[in-house]
């Protein structure tokens, strides 16, 4: 079976959804270092963008072209660590400014 360079296959819907779930984790994670909300989204988002795109991964029987969502995958991870220390740092900062209002 031949599959077309356009055809939406199950590996590249799975590596889409991480890849838009790790966005959606870098978006928050920006927002929360500016407002100190929405830290646990990010690293939410982050987490699930990366083990999104670890099973597209692992799963993949072949590379870059073949259908399999690889690309996507590996761009998921990508995103999904960036969301992911976006909301860690975010975390932490805001733990520090209550820790100064507090004391």
């Amino acid at each position: 079976m031949f599959l077309s360079a356009y055809e939406m296959t199950a590996g590249r819907a799975w590596s889409l959804v991480g890849a838009v779930l790790g966005l959606v984790g870098v978006v928050f994670g920006v927002l929360a270092l500016r407002r100190l909300r929405g830290a646990v989204v990010a690293v939410a988002g982050g987490l699930a963008g990366m083990v999104i795109g670890a099973l597209v991964v692992v799963m993949a029987k072949g590379g870059p072209g073949t259908g399999y969502g690889i690309v996507g995958g590996y761009l998921s991870l990508v995103v999904g660590v960036a969301a992911l220390v976006l909301g860690v740092v975010a975390m932490r900062k805001g733990v520090r400014a209550a820790a100064r209002r507090a004391g």
